[in-house]
């Protein structure tokens, strides 16, 4: 394996050919949620005003937009979750466990899947060496499962972006799957000599943080994203597809965010083709069907 991979030391084991989603559907829709925090003395690199400050000056604009996430966009996406009848994949900084042990035990207590999101948006695996990044992934487990009573079983490091070591650190902590690459459609495994964890890849194209803050498009766009990715799969494709409508809870969590994010829901429960799922319910099922 690549030296520069987060599969160092790895080997991949393919999904079988015959791969169905749960339920044999050939379709799946992973709906996200990202619930981040900095840590004290940091705040979100990209803000709603897009021209940084000069070095050394704290960014207070850019810190009372994250705020957002944990006074009202939580809420309102746990609302729009929950009329939807829909569990999503929760991504949850260690910070925010910390900080809002309630909020995160709500989330738990509806059902929905908590991923480990390292302890805060600027302690970035590349930037660790192995005893740190070891002592980060420790403690943000131990915050989460302090804060809901359940230990997480995928992680996905801020900006989606490991060291080398990501990947076996986990399967040796014991993590299920991680979603830190962009390589690939479909989730597969590697074997590591501690276990098998699977890679389960990000999508970036129906996700509010490059789309809206980033390139400053409406967020209509991202229902507009995902018909045309289901009207694509549907006619061309024949094989097992998936797509993660991702939302911040700071960022379409306001209500403009969350009425694409709704229509998307309403989409996607409306058809018959499509498993709605978490992703660690649809790495249970790839454990199972991976070649041993």
């Amino acid at each position: 394996m690549d030296q520069l991979s987060v599969h160092t030391g790895g080997t991949e084991i393919p999904l079988p050919e015959n791969f169905r989603w749960p339920g044999g559907k050939r379709l799946a829709v992973f709906f996200r949620v990202a619930f981040e925090g900095w840590s004290d003395g940091h705040w979100p690199g990209v803000g709603p005003m897009g021209n940084p400050l000069k070095p050394g000056f704290p960014d207070l604009n850019a810190m009372g937009f994250a705020e957002y996430g944990h006074r009202r966009g939580i809420f309102r996406a746990l609302d729009t979750l929950a009329r939807n009848g829909v569990k999503a994949t929760m991504m949850v900084s260690g910070v925010m466990a910390e900080r809002h042990p309630e909020i995160v035990k709500t989330i738990a207590e509806q059902g929905h899947d908590i991923v480990a999101h390292s302890y805060a948006m600027d302690v970035i695996p590349i930037y660790l060496d192995e005893e740190a990044e070891r002592a980060n992934i420790r403690r943000t487990v131990d915050l989460i499962e302090k804060a809901c009573g359940q230990r997480p079983t995928g992680w996905i490091s801020p900006r989606g972006t490991p060291s080398p070591r990501t990947g076996r650190l986990l399967a040796e902590e014991g993590f299920e799957w991680h979603g830190d690459s962009l390589n690939d459609d479909l989730p597969y495994g590697v074997r590591f000599p501690a276990g098998t964890i699977v890679a389960f890849s990000s999508n970036m194209e129906c996700n509010d943080m490059p789309l809206y803050m980033r390139y400053g498009n409406p967020p209509g766009l991202m229902v507009e994203i995902f018909n045309e990715w289901l009207a694509w799969v549907r006619t061309y494709e024949t094989g097992p597809a998936r797509l993660d409508p991702t939302i911040h809870s700071h960022v379409f969590g306001r209500p403009l965010g969350m009425a694409a994010f709704n229509k998307i829901m309403e989409i996607a429960t409306a058809a018959d083709d499509i498993w709605i799922g978490t992703r660690s319910g649809a790495v249970k099922h790839v454990l199972s069907v991976l070649p041993r």
